[in-house]
């Protein structure tokens, strides 16, 4: 949060901008909003390390691997 002087000083200088200028601000502070890191952090995921037994993680590796030049052509 913004410190009230801070916050003062912010929108006066805001609304010194022309318009246009102003409208890119806005674009730009709704951009850094919708750019906010979603999901959920790291170290929430930590308990679940180790979860897949490591053979499935081979066996789900190789798959991939074998399937990456394959292209199907069902659609």
């Amino acid at each position: 949060m913004l410190m009230p002087e801070a916050k003062e000083k912010f929108f006066e200088e805001f609304e010194a901008l022309p318009t246009t200028l102003q409208k890119r601000v806005w674009s730009f502070t709704r951009a850094l909003a919708l750019a906010q890191s979603k999901g959920v952090p790291g170290e929430k995921l930590v308990k679940f390390a180790n979860f897949i037994p490591r053979d499935d993680l081979q066996r789900i590796s190789d798959a991939i691997e074998a399937g990456c030049e394959r292209v199907d052509n069902e659609w």
